[in-house]
């Protein structure tokens, strides 16, 4: 099976990135990428939920979560898949162009491949997760069946 790595924005399959920019609009609101969305839903129906969404870069949306003054939602690990693919599944039905380019990845398996994260991503090694490549890739079947 193909593998198609992606990480950075710049790179050939950026597109894939959540921190790729592309707005989507969720919940009344238009949020700059799909890592703003990710990252202020662990304060949803709180005041900082704002804040994060209108931070200057996806970076910055994430780093403000990293405030020790500001905790998640007690079931952020409960719901956090679930909001990575309504996030996900928005990016790619509002944007035709990034579902084309979705769908044309065929079958094979997309990878976020970064030794930063071994849940969304593989680890840089493939020990992890990957949990962002299958969202993608069960995003691109349900687009498929459409």
């Amino acid at each position: 099976m193909q593998r198609i790595l992606f990480y950075e924005e710049s790179q050939e399959y950026g597109w894939c990135s959540n921190f790729a920019s592309c707005p989507i609009l969720l919940n009344s609101q238009l949020w700059p990428t799909t890592e703003h969305y990710y990252q202020a839903m662990k304060y949803a129906g709180l005041p900082y939920a704002e804040i994060v969404r209108q931070a200057y870069s996806p970076m910055v949306s994430k780093v403000l979560t990293r405030d020790p003054q500001h905790a998640p939602r007690s079931d952020w690990d409960d719901v956090k898949d679930a909001v990575m693919l309504e996030a996900v599944r928005a990016k790619f039905m509002q944007h035709s162009h990034l579902r084309a380019l979705l769908l044309a990845t065929g079958d094979a398996e997309l990878v976020e491949h970064t030794v930063n994260d071994s849940y969304w991503g593989d680890a840089g090694d493939g020990s992890g997760r990957n949990q962002l490549g299958r969202t993608l890739m069960q995003v691109r079947d349900e687009i498929r069946v459409r």
